[in-house]
C-alpha cells in the first residue's frame, strides 16, 4: 500500500504551491447581510427601476444647471416646467393639445402599419418584389418626410389629409425595411417547415415569416412610432392647426411666440411622457406577449 504523499516546499526552479483558500458559504455568513444582498441584486435586476433611476438622475442634473443658469426665459428649471405642465392640465390646453395630436398620429400610424405588411407580403414571394421593395426603401427612407409637406398640402390641401400623408410616409418605409430585413434573415430550415406543411402565400407569411422575424418586426414598429411622433411635431409647427384642432406642435409654437418657454418645455415634456408610456406599457406588454414568452429574447 502507498504511503501518502507528504506535503514539501518547492523545489528551486519550480513555481511555489498556490495556498488553499477558504471562504464561507452564503449560508454561513450573517442573515442579514444575505437579506441585504439579495435586495440589491433584486432592485438591481428590475428594470423599471432602473430606468427611474436615469430620468430622476437627468432631472437632477437639469434642475441644478437651470438654477445656476438663473434664465427661465432661455431654459426654465425642472420645477418651473412641472407647474407648467400642471397648469396646462388644469386649464384644458395641453389635454386638448395632446388629444388633437393623438387622434392624427394614430391614423397616420395605423394606415401606415396596414399599407407596409400589405407591401411587405406580397413583395417578399418573388424575389423581383423584393427587389422593388429594397429599391423603394433606399429611395424613400431617407427622405424627410417634412420636406413633402408643401406637396401634401398642394394635394390634399389644407387638412388633416396632409398631416395623415407626411406620418405615413415617414413610418410605412420604416417599418417596411425592418420587416424585410426580418423576413429575409428567416432560417431555410423554417422555411422548408412551412413548404411541407404545404403552406403558400399569406398563409405561409402569417404562420411562419411574421412569428420567425417577429423581432425585427417590433423593432420596425418602435422606430416607426418616434418617426411618427417626430413628423407630427414638426408638421404642427409648420402647418398650425390641422382641420379645426391644435395639437402639441401647435400648442408649443403659439407658446414661444408669446415667449412662454415653461410652456414650451411642459410641450416637450408631454411628447418624452407619452413616449415612455407607449414604450413601457404597450410595446413592453407585446414583448412580453410574444418574443420573451417564444424565448427568443431574454
Amino acid at each position: 500500500m502507498a504511503e501518502p504523499e507528504i506535503f514539501s516546499p518547492a523545489r528551486p526552479g519550480e513555481p511555489a504551491p498556490r495556498p488553499d483558500i477558504l471562504r464561507p458559504a452564503i449560508d454561513d455568513l450573517a442573515p442579514d447581510v444575505v437579506v441585504e444582498r439579495g435586495l440589491i441584486v433584486r432592485l438591481a435586476e428590475t428594470t423599471w427601476l432602473r430606468r427611474v433611476a436615469v430620468v430622476v438622475v437627468l432631472g437632477v442634473i437639469w434642475e441644478v444647471y437651470a438654477r445656476q443658469l438663473a434664465n427661465p426665459l432661455m431654459f426654465p428649471s425642472l420645477t418651473e416646467t412641472l407647474e407648467a405642465f400642471v397648469a396646462g392640465l388644469r386649464s384644458g390646453a395641453l389635454v386638448s393639445a395632446v388629444s388633437g395630436s393623438l387622434r392624427i398620429l394614430l391614423v397616420g400610424y395605423g394606415v401606415a402599419v396596414v399599407l407596409s405588411t400589405l407591401i411587405t407580403a406580397l413583395a417578399i414571394g418573388t424575389r423581383i418584389g423584393t427587389d422593388v421593395l429594397s429599391t423603394l426603401t433606399s429611395m424613400f427612407n431617407p427622405l424627410p418626410a417634412i420636406a413633402i409637406l408643401p406637396l401634401a398640402m398642394l394635394w390634399f390641401g389644407l387638412g388633416v389629409g396632409s398631416v395623415v400623408f407626411v406620418i405615413v410616409h415617414s413610418v410605412l418605409w420604416a417599418v417596411s425595411l425592418n420587416t424585410l430585413t426580418g423576413f429575409q434573415s428567416v432560417s431555410a430550415t423554417q422555411r422548408m417547415v412551412g413548404r411541407n406543411y404545404g403552406l403558400k402565400g399569406f398563409a405561409f407569411v402569417r404562420a411562419i415569416l411574421i412569428p420567425a422575424a417577429f423581432p425585427a418586426i417590433l423593432s420596425g414598429l418602435k422606430i416607426g412610432w418616434a418617426f411618427s411622433w417626430r413628423t407630427l411635431i414638426a408638421a404642427e409647427l409648420v402647418f398650425g392647426v390641422s382641420g379645426g384642432a391644435a395639437g402639441l406642435g401647435w400648442y408649443i409654437f403659439q407658446n414661444r411666440n408669446a415667449l412662454e418657454t415653461p410652456n414650451v418645455f411642459a410641450g416637450l415634456l408631454t411628447v418624452i411622457v407619452i413616449g415612455l408610456l407607449v414604450e413601457g406599457v404597450v410595446f413592453r406588454a407585446i414583448e412580453s406577449a410574444t418574443i420573451r414568452r417564444w424565448g427568443m429574447q431574454a
